[in-house]
């Protein structure tokens, strides 16, 4: 049985979340929460964990393939406790999902309008009209050059950009609390990624949305979050806001993700900072901290013990035994990172 929708409480409470495929656990015991009207991004190298999170909150994997142990709680519900009726109205009804290829989340043979007009006639017992008027009124809202014309498109006449706004015209059809975007500026120029990005930032604004946005990019997540979670080895690292996480790492991981963009102060000509090594296996995991064997920090301790998390700040938190000393050895060192702030 489904639980009662409620109002209070976050939008997205995560709980000790922990997704396994077979004896290989992806996602090891995930806190997280979004307050209503709040974006959260999440961020790490592929292979962290960001998208399995993702498709956790709507129940994406089979059930015979993975498991899913832990709590989340979305749009007021309890989405592990919802049966199959209740988990088919959650989805795209309460909570939808911006997927990282739109080509492929369209349904090729079928226009972009109808399959936009059958999501809202799915949920929403209006008139075919009416369907129509809203993912009219929707791509006019995304900015989609001549919405009307373009309804009758079939994907692949859409450019890359234009068939991002409409999968989010299409997330945003039937008017969820709860959108969570999966890389979705994946395969974009520069040009039209930023476009995207703030497109996403004013419907969440305008809307009251909550979002949750899953990238690698910190330029990207600095653009649209309020708040930012990194991610590593399936494990939250550090959480703050934007300026927090950004400003004042206090975590090894994201003080390499953060020297390790291209832009910002460092010299012409001079080489780009990586984080050495490469992610763990997590079929074998190590025991400890599984960033030690890439950390510049690492000491005995940190390849036998996990560290808890530390607060750093009033929702600032790093889970690092050094968390004094990264942040240190960050001031200390070369600032290769511009970031703009809101």
């Amino acid at each position: 049985m489904s639980t009662a929708q409620t109002q209070d409480g976050p939008a997205v409470a995560l709980s000790g979340l922990r997704v396994a495929f077979g004896k290989t656990q992806v996602v090891d015991g995930v806190d997280l929460t979004v307050e209503r009207g709040q974006a959260l991004a999440l961020i790490g190298e592929s292979g962290s964990g960001k998208s399995v999170t993702l498709r956790a909150i709507l129940r994406l994997f089979s059930a015979g393939r993975s498991k899913i142990e832990g709590k989340i709680l979305a749009a007021g519900q309890d989405v592990l406790a919802l049966d199959k009726k209740a988990l088919a109205n959650f989805r795209g009804g309460d909570v939808s999902m911006i997927f990282q290829e739109p080509l492929l989340a369209f349904d090729p043979v079928y226009t972009v309008g109808r399959q936009i007009t059958e999501a809202i006639h799915r949920h929403e017992k209006i008139s075919p009209a009416d369907a129509r008027a809203r993912a009219l009124a929707l791509f006019e809202r995304v900015r989609i050059p001549s919405p009307e014309r373009r309804l009758d498109n079939y994907p692949h006449e859409m450019s890359g950009g234009m068939r991002q706004r409409a999968m989010i015209a299409l997330a945003l059809a039937c008017r969820p609390q709860v959108l969570l975007a999966d890389e979705p500026t994946t395969a974009l120029d520069a040009t039209v990624q930023i476009q995207v990005l703030l497109l996403l930032r004013e419907l969440q604004r305008d809307l009251g949305l909550s979002i949750v946005i899953v990238t690698h990019d910190l330029g990207a997540a600095v653009e649209v979050a309020d708040r930012i979670a990194v991610m590593y080895a399936g494990k939250i690292v550090e959480t703050g806001t934007a300026r927090q996480v950004v400003r004042n790492p206090h975590h090894p991981y994201t003080i390499g993700l953060l020297r390790s963009r291209a832009e910002g102060a460092m010299d012409k000509g001079s080489r780009l900072q990586t984080i050495p090594g490469s992610p763990p296996d997590l079929a074998n995991r190590p025991p400890g901290c599984p960033f030690a064997p890439r950390c510049f920090l690492a000491e005995d301790r940190c390849r036998m013990e996990m560290p808890p998390e530390a607060e750093i700040a009033p929702g600032h938190r790093a889970a690092c035994w050094f968390t004094d000393e990264a942040s240190a050895a960050y001031r200390a060192g070369p600032q290769p990172v511009a970031v703009e702030m809101a």
